[in-house]
């Protein structure tokens, strides 16, 4: 990585976990196509896991009062077996697959609530949120809005929503690490050097998303992250339709 590289790095990981600080999960949208322009896939996915357990940690410290633990317990047995099947099947990640899998999400954010009847509270939903979003996690990077869908019919506020996100989101990406262990091992010491370096500026603007969340309704909070989400989701789309061609 370059010093303009590095020091772009660092900002891209400032601005997103900002974003994502406000929003629970557009920021990492945004930060893992940038580290795909850097790094071949299952590195770039290592690396982002790296930067956004980081940026989750400190937004579950942050709200940690509000984190539904109960909820993050069973949600985890459903993650560790995700891994643990696609361990099995010896699955290795491709841009053209990350790509399409990330621009599809966004019409889970567009379809009517009264579709979803999953309830992240239920015992069963929770484990079978774990499953199918870890899996995506450890797939294609990342899984937010396919989280959201579980969380549609609970009590739960922004702020829970938010924490209990990100305590989960730790987990996943903590285990997404340790999935692509081998290609983490391949950077070379400046890389990770410069992704040690940035690691301080994800809990920096984990901060400053945070206190945006807090001026924000709930109301307010679904509409933009749901039109962040699609915009960023088309994009991907498009560029996985492209590479396809």
């Amino acid at each position: 990585m370059s010093l303009i590289s590095g020091f772009l790095f660092v900002a891209v990981v400032f601005t997103t976990s900002a974003l994502s600080g406000v929003f629970g999960m557009a920021g990492g949208l945004v930060l893992l196509w940038f580290l795909l322009l850097l790094f071949p896939v299952a590195t770039a996915i290592a690396v982002h896991g790296v930067i956004q357990l980081t940026a989750n940690a400190s937004r579950a410290w942050l709200s940690r009062r509000f984190i539904v633990w109960r909820i993050v317990a069973l949600m985890t047995c459903g993650v560790v077996i995700a891994a643990i099947c696609l361990l099995l099947v010896n699955y290795t990640p491709n841009a053209v697959t990350v790509s399409l899998l990330i621009g599809l999400m966004p019409i889970l954010v567009w379809m009517p609530k009264t579709w979803f009847h999953f309830n992240a509270a239920k015992t069963s939903h929770a484990l079978s949120c774990g499953f199918v979003a870890g899996g995506l996690t450890i797939a294609a990077g990342l899984s937010g809005p396919l989280i959201d869908i579980f969380f549609i019919r609970t009590d739960m506020d922004r702020r829970q929503v938010v924490a209990t996100k990100a305590m989960i989101q730790v987990i996943s990406h903590g285990i997404k690490i340790v999935f692509y262990l081998g290609a983490a091992l391949s950077l070379s010491k400046g890389d990770w050097t410069m992704i040690l370096l940035a690691a301080p500026f994800a809990m920096l603007g984990t901060q400053a998303g945070n206190r945006i969340l807090q001026r924000l309704t709930d109301a307010n909070f679904r509409t933009w992250t749901r039109w962040i989400v699609t915009a960023i989701g088309g994009f991907y789309f498009i560029q996985g339709v492209a590479m396809a061609l």
